[in-house]
């Protein structure tokens, strides 16, 4: 197993896109944070044990907007709705966002072209994660939503710096 320091490196932008090529994005500034979702909506629409997320500031986000597909759902938290965007042509869902703000928006990080310096610092609705998935004791673990990201955020600074050599994460919005 690799340690920390042998772990690969990110440079910005980072560059990804759907399964098919139709929908390609670029993202300008150091992600908010990353983190694991297992709540039953993340499992089925990943078709796996859990859906990944990447929040970066909508204004760090290149992308087409108006060529992507969009369901809207609720989530498992209840209270909010959520913007799935997707390629029309090969149905890859790449973003999430919040139908009532839009300066964050959920990266779907898989669909980046480099996974491989990808560290999440947390889990999200852990009480719905399959049996078989072990969450390292270092790592944040809620058992549903957090009350707040702060955490998230606070725990990914401390991650960036050793994957970003060009930047910092831009403050999450209050």
């Amino acid at each position: 197993m690799e340690n920390r320091r042998s772990m690969p490196k990110a440079s910005l932008p980072l560059s990804g896109g759907c399964q098919c090529g139709g929908v390609r994005y670029a993202i300008t500034a150091v992600p908010l944070t990353l983190y694991l979702c297992h709540c039953t909506e993340c499992q089925r629409q990943s078709s796996s044990a859990f859906g990944m997320s990447m929040l970066v500031a909508r204004s760090a986000l290149a992308v087409d907007w108006a060529r992507l597909g969009i369901f809207v759902r609720g989530t498992a938290a209840g209270g909010r709705e959520i913007r799935c965007l997707f390629c029309p042509d090969c149905g890859t869902r790449l973003f999430h966002e919040s139908t009532q703000e839009n300066e964050v928006v959920s990266v779907k990080a898989g669909s980046l072209d480099n996974t491989r310096w990808l560290r999440p610092v947390g889990h999200l609705w852990t009480r719905s994660a399959q049996p078989w998935v072990r969450i390292p004791p270092d790592d944040l673990a809620y058992p549903g939503e957090p009350p707040s990201f702060d955490g998230l955020y606070r725990r990914w600074e401390t991650v960036a710096d050793e994957i970003f050599a060009d930047g910092k994460p831009a403050h999450a919005p209050e």
